[in-house]
Order: structure tokens, then C-alpha cells, then sequence
């Protein structure tokens, strides 16, 4: 790969651009911990649960983050820093990203990182980056505030049918997600089967151990499952 194509992707103007688009990232998230504790007053729900949820947020988001930034650092290599903390600030889909980033190098008849990775190939695979996740953005823009209106209608007011309709579309998407890994090879399978498993047990050992909370067994489980995926691939 040509050095001056990463003296380009890391040029100063690029890092203004992303300091400014992470920005807006960060305010959005103050802004909505500010009107979720500002809803909380006004329906009279207690602070602490509150903090406990934002800390069980936390907690959760380790184990998809540490696989992201393993991604990030080689994305990093071949597309620059400003573009992928960009990329992975905003959507955060790290395996989608990186693909269409070798789907623009390959219409230009390139590999990420070959030694003929120009600046021309660059560029198509900021334009693949960009374009494979606008249709996730302009849907939200344009039906977000619709959805809250269609399940209501499709639950026709009921809220125990309600409950059923949204936790069989969360536990179908999940499902749909997580398939194929149990398809993708032992490390993957293995990843996903550990997860389930320590999920259940972490649960099950919640309601003995009064310092191990509920909320910090997604987390926990998550990183179980890695680590039981990288023992499987170190054997063998």
C-alpha cells in the first residue's frame, strides 16, 4: 500500500471532520440522558433505578465493543484513523463497514492494503462506507417516529399482546443475527453457545449472590463467550 494514501486518509482536514461528527455523536448522547432523567421526575421514577440501568448499559456494551476495536485498529491500517472513528462512532456496524470498504477497492480492481491501493480506490471505498449504511440513517429520519404508531395499531391496544409482539420481534432478530454463527465454524459456534449458556447460569446465580447483579450478566456473558471462542481456536 502506497504511504502516501494513509498521509491522505489522515490529513488534517479529515481528523477536523471527525472531531466534529464524534461531537455531535456525544452531544446527542448527553441529550438523551437529560431528557430520560427529565421523563423520570415527571412520572415520579426513582433516580437509582436510573443510574442502574445506564450502568447496566455499560457494563453490556464492553464485550461488543473489544470486538469492534479489534476491527477498528485494522481498519485503521488501510483507511486511515479520522474515517473509521467515524465510521464506527456513528453506526458502529465494524464487519459491515469493513466489507464495503473491500467492495469499493474491488470495483476498482484492487485488495485493501495491495501495494496498488491508490488514492482512487480510497476513495471508492469511503463512497462504498458511506453508501452501504445511509439506507439504515434515511429510515430512521423518515419512519422512527411512525413505529411506535404501527405497533400500537398492530397490537390493537392491548398491552399484555403488546408485550408478546415486541419480545417475539426482539428474540426473532436476535435470533436471525445470531444464526449465523452457529453456521460460521467452531469458533464462532462456540462463541454463541458459551454466551447462552453462561447467560443462563450468570442469571440463575444473580438471584443467590446478592453482589452480582442482574444487570451486569449480558456483559459478563459476552465475554465468556469470547474467551471460550479463543481457547477453542488456540487448541486447535
Amino acid at each position: 500500500m502506497p504511504p502516501q494514501v494513509l498521509q491522505v486518509a489522515n490529513g488534517p482536514w479529515f481528523w477536523m471532520a471527525a472531531v466534529l461528527v464524534v461531537s455531535v455523536v456525544l452531544l446527542q448522547a448527553l441529550l438523551f440522558i437529560r431528557h430520560s432523567l427529565a421523563a423520570a421526575r415527571r412520572i415520579g421514577f426513582p433516580r437509582s433505578r436510573c443510574l442502574q440501568a445506564f450502568r447496566a448499559g455499560a457494563v453490556s456494551a464492553v464485550g461488543p465493543s473489544i470486538a469492534v476495536f479489534i476491527i477498528m485498529v485494522g481498519m485503521m491500517a488501510v483507511l486511515g484513523a479520522p474515517v473509521t472513528w467515524v465510521k464506527l462512532s456513528v453506526i458502529g456496524a465494524a464487519p459491515t463497514s469493513l466489507a464495503a470498504a473491500q467492495f469499493g477497492a474491488e470495483a476498482c480492481g484492487t485488495e485493501l492494503g495491495s501495494p496498488d491501493y491508490g488514492l482512487t480506490a480510497l476513495a471508492c471505498s469511503w463512497w462504498a462506507m458511506n453508501i452501504s449504511c445511509a439506507g439504515w440513517l434515511l429510515f430512521v429520519a423518515l419512519f422512527a417516529g411512525r413505529l411506535e404508531r404501527i405497533r400500537t395499531r398492530l397490537g390493537g391496544g392491548d398491552p399484555r399482546w403488546l408485550t408478546v409482539l415486541s419480545t417475539s420481534a426482539m428474540l426473532g432478530a436476535f435470533a436471525f443475527l445470531n444464526a449465523r454463527n452457529l453456521s460460521a465454524g467452531r469458533g464462532a459456534a462456540t462463541a454463541a453457545a458459551a454466551g447462552g449458556l453462561s447467560m443462563i447460569a450468570l442469571l440463575r446465580l444473580s438471584e443467590r449472590l446478592a453482589g452480582l447483579k442482574k444487570e451486569y450478566t449480558l456483559g459478563l456473558a459476552m465475554l465468556l463467550g469470547m474467551a471460550a471462542a479463543m481457547l477453542v481456536r488456540g487448541g486447535g
